[in-house]
This record gives structure tokens, sequence and C-alpha cells, in this order.
């Protein structure tokens, strides 16, 4: 299913955003896109990608590799180095719906996001707000549930809980839970 922004585009409504835009490579028009995934394989094997600068548009990538540990892309209209250089900051998606299958115990952070995270007692620890990496491994960004009687002062504190076995017990994305080996006052 797609959807028209303000300026008629038909958008994918499953767009997910994989990276953004670091600078430009080269002078040929590259850019250098820092992926949030370390093999990248979205933005490798997706040919075509949705930046949302300077508003939500499609681009067609004509070559793409890895270069370090970002990716590096032709993209077909892109000649010109300051061209490149001014979608700096792009947030690059791509429709979930075309990201490469995983296995049952590999998940994309965009599967992540907004499932709730319980522990092992069954205590409710909040909601994946974002996800980061800190290199090794990514990391789950935990929102704790507002309640009704906390006040600003007493409210619990963002949880960064590390994405590894040690700590994650279970992903069960159709009940939208995970459980984690964390206690309440980690």
């Amino acid at each position: 299913m797609t959807v028209k922004n303000a300026s008629g585009v038909q958008v994918p409504d499953d767009l997910a955003q994989v990276g953004f835009v670091y600078g430009a490579y080269g002078v040929a028009g590259w850019v250098r896109i820092r992926p949030f995934s370390e093999d990248a394989d979205a933005l490798l094997r997706v040919k075509t990608w949705w930046l949302d600068k300077p508003g939500v548009h499609d681009v067609d990538v004509k070559h793409s590799k890895m270069h370090g540990g970002d990716v590096v892309a032709q993209i077909i209209g892109i000649t010109d180095r300051n061209v490149a250089e001014a979608l700096k900051g792009a947030a690059v998606s791509i429709p979930r719906s075309r990201f490469p299958v995983l296995s049952d115990d590999e998940f994309y952070w965009a599967d992540l996001i907004g499932l709730e995270v319980e522990n092992l007692q069954g205590e409710h620890l909040g909601t994946v707000s974002d996800m980061m990496s800190n290199g090794p491994q990514s990391i789950l960004r935990i929102t704790p549930a507002a309640t009704a009687e906390a006040v600003p002062e007493d409210a619990a504190q963002e949880r960064l809980i590390p994405f590894v076995d040690a700590y994650v017990i279970k992903v069960d994305k159709a009940a939208k839970k995970i459980t984690v080996d964390w206690g309440l006052d980690y």
C-alpha cells in the first residue's frame, strides 16, 4: 500500500529508516551512507531508496558497496559532489517489505522498536523506543511506562540493555514482547 505525501509523491506506508547520508564520497556525486546494520544487506540489495531531503522522494541506486563500515553509492542523476554533499543528514529508508528475509533468531531494529520489555520476574520494564550500537553489539533503549503516581523527579530512567544472549532471553514478535534477564534496580 502507498500513500501520497504533500507534494503528491506515492510513498510506501512501510518505510523503515536503515541509515543516513553521512556525506559525499569522491568527486563524481557518490554518497556515503552510515547504515544502522553492520552488514547493510537491505541497502546493498534494494535498488530504490527513499530520502527525506529536501522532501520525501525515491532515488534509484546504480551502484552500492561497502567501504569500511559505511555504504558508498552512486545514485542515478547525481553526478556532482556538491549535490551529493547537500544530501548530508538525509534519512535513507527502504520499504520493510523489500528487506532480505532473516533467520528465526535474527531481527531488524525496526522489528524491535515498540515491543514491550519484561524481565524474568514478570516485571514490566518499558517499551523499546529506539536502538543504538556501541560497536560490538546493538543496545535496546527502553523507555519506562508512565505511571499516574510518578512525579518527574521520581520517574524511572531510560534503560539501556545490550541486545546479547546473556540478557535477552526471548523475542516474541507475535506477542510484541521481549523477555530479558535484567532487574528493575539495574
